[in-house]
Order: structure tokens, then C-alpha cells, then sequence
């Protein structure tokens, strides 16, 4: 059922998604939480994120679209596709309470502090699950590419796993919860990425494989502009916020020194 082709685009939804685990581990290993080290995982994310999607992705659908109706139609569907990726991440967001794992403090018994990462955890598994997605069908178009994006996704899965096991293991006292609720999250982008290539493989061509990249281009967009940047903004170290993403969106480019461009090529 699996072939090369596949086993390491999953390999790497399955890494991106076992970060939000170290995120968790980071805890055990600090009394209170370093608001300066998750400025920056945030805002360099957020930069590799823009650069991976107006370099990289962005221009592979609007080739890939481009060869079945003409240069000008194909930016305009490439655009209305990314918009679309743009709308079913704002969608998502609708469906996902607002996170509360930031004000622990308001909550006066271990009952509510742990709520508070059962909800994390549940909203955080519909969050990643498009993120395998993303993952697998970037690693499965270009090695590179799919590198690149699962050090993105990486990164920011780093405080997603800090929010969730922070408020368990402060209410329980138990590290094998903590770890254990972190793992769980993490695990929707392999199983993302499992529905992806049950459900694509057999349908996959230049078009769709484009489609597909626009889509997940606004979704990586989306998640940069009102998720990633306003996070790293919220701790007050707006330097290191704004020094952090242009060095993520300047790690990007750095990788096209020693690859070609990618190719729209099906490899399904």
C-alpha cells in the first residue's frame, strides 16, 4: 500500500507532529514559562510560513493551474483557491474556542486549570489535522519543500505543546498526563496526512496537485497573519517578534541556493 514516495512525507507529518511533545517537555525543564523563547518560535514560524507560501507554493499551483487554462486564468484561479484556503482556516477557527491556556490564574481549582488543557487539546487536534496535509502533500511534491514546511509547522507545534501541557501538569501534578494529552494533539497531522494519501492518491494530477497547493497556501497564510504574528506580539517583546519573522522568511529563500525551482509534476 505504502511506497517510498510516501512513507517519508508521512515520516515527516509524524515528526511535525511529535514536536508538540517537546513543547511539553520543555515545561518539566522550567518553573515558569519562557515568554522570550516563544516570541521567537512564534514569529519565525510565522516568517518561514510567508516565505514557503509566496515562494514556493504559491508559484507551483499557479504553474500547475496555468497548463490547463492559460497564464492570466491560471493566477486568477490560483488566487481564488488560496482565498479559499484563507476561508476554511477562518472557518476552522470559528469551530475552536478561544484558547485560555494564558490566564491559568484566573482559574481557583485544579478541576478548571486542567479544563482548560482538555480544551486546548481538542481544539489544537482540529487545528493540526490540516497541517498533516499540508506536510504530506509538500513532502510528497519535493523533498525539500516538505522539509522546509515541517520545520515551519515544527516550530509553532513547539508552544502549541506548552499550552496544553501546561495547564494539565500545573493541575495534576503528572508529567505522563501532560505528555500524554501533547501526543495525542500532535498525532492528528500524521493521521492528517494518512486521510491525505488514502483519499488523494488516486485522484492526483497537475491540477489537482495545484489546487491543492493554493488551498494550502492561504491555510499557511492564514495561520501566519492571525494566529503566529499576533501570538508573538502578545508577550510585549515586539523586537524580538519582528527580528524573529525576518529571519524565518529569510531561511526560505536560503534553501533554493543548492535546489531547483520545484517542478509541478505529479509524483503520485
Amino acid at each position: 500500500m505504502f511506497d517510498n514516495n510516501s512513507l517519508f512525507p508521512l515520516l515527516l507529518s509524524t515528526i511535525a507532529g511529535l514536536s508538540t511533545v517537546l513543547g511539553a517537555i520543555i515545561i518539566f525543564f522550567t518553573k515558569s514559562r519562557n515568554e522570550k523563547f516563544l516570541t521567537f518560535a512564534l514569529g519565525f514560524s510565522a516568517g518561514v510560513m510567508i516565505a514557503v507560501s509566496f515562494t514556493d507554493l504559491f508559484p507551483t499551483a499557479q504553474t500547475a493551474i496555468s497548463k490547463y487554462h492559460g497564464n492570466t486564468p491560471g493566477v486568477l484561479w490560483s488566487i481564488l483557491f488560496m482565498l479559499i484556503g484563507a476561508i476554511m482556516a477562518y472557518l476552522i477557527d470559528l469551530l475552536i474556542p478561544e484558547g485560555n491556556s494564558n490566564k491559568i490564574a484566573q482559574y481557583d481549582n485544579n478541576f478548571d486549570i486542567f479544563r482548560v488543557g482538555l480544551v486546548s487539546t481538542i481544539a489544537l487536534m482540529i487545528h493540526n489535522f490540516p497541517e498533516g496535509i499540508a506536510t504530506f502533500v509538500s513532502g510528497y511534491q519535493d523533498t525539500t519543500l516538505g522539509i522546509t514546511v515541517t520545520l515551519a509547522i515544527a516550530l509553532h507545534n513547539i508552544p502549541e505543546g506548552i499550552a496544553i501541557a501546561m495547564p494539565i501538569y500545573f493541575a495534576s501534578k503528572s508529567r505522563a498526563k501532560a505528555l500524554k494529552y501533547s501526543f495525542i494533539s500532535g498525532m492528528a497531522e500524521p493521521f492528517g496526512a494518512l486521510i491525505a494519501f488514502i483519499c488523494l492518491k488516486p485522484f492526483i494530477n497537475d491540477l489537482i496537485l495545484g489546487i491543492i497547493f493554493a488551498v494550502v497556501c492561504g491555510i499557511m497564510l492564514y495561520i501566519s497573519f492571525a494566529e503566529l504574528i499576533p501570538s508573538s506580539q502578545k508577550y510585549g517583546y515586539s523586537k524580538i517578534a519582528l527580528i524573529s519573522i525576518f529571519l524565518g522568511f529569510c531561511v526560505m529563500p536560503l534553501t533554493h541556493i543548492s535546489t531547483a525551482p520545484l517542478s509541478a509534476s505529479p509524483v503520485l
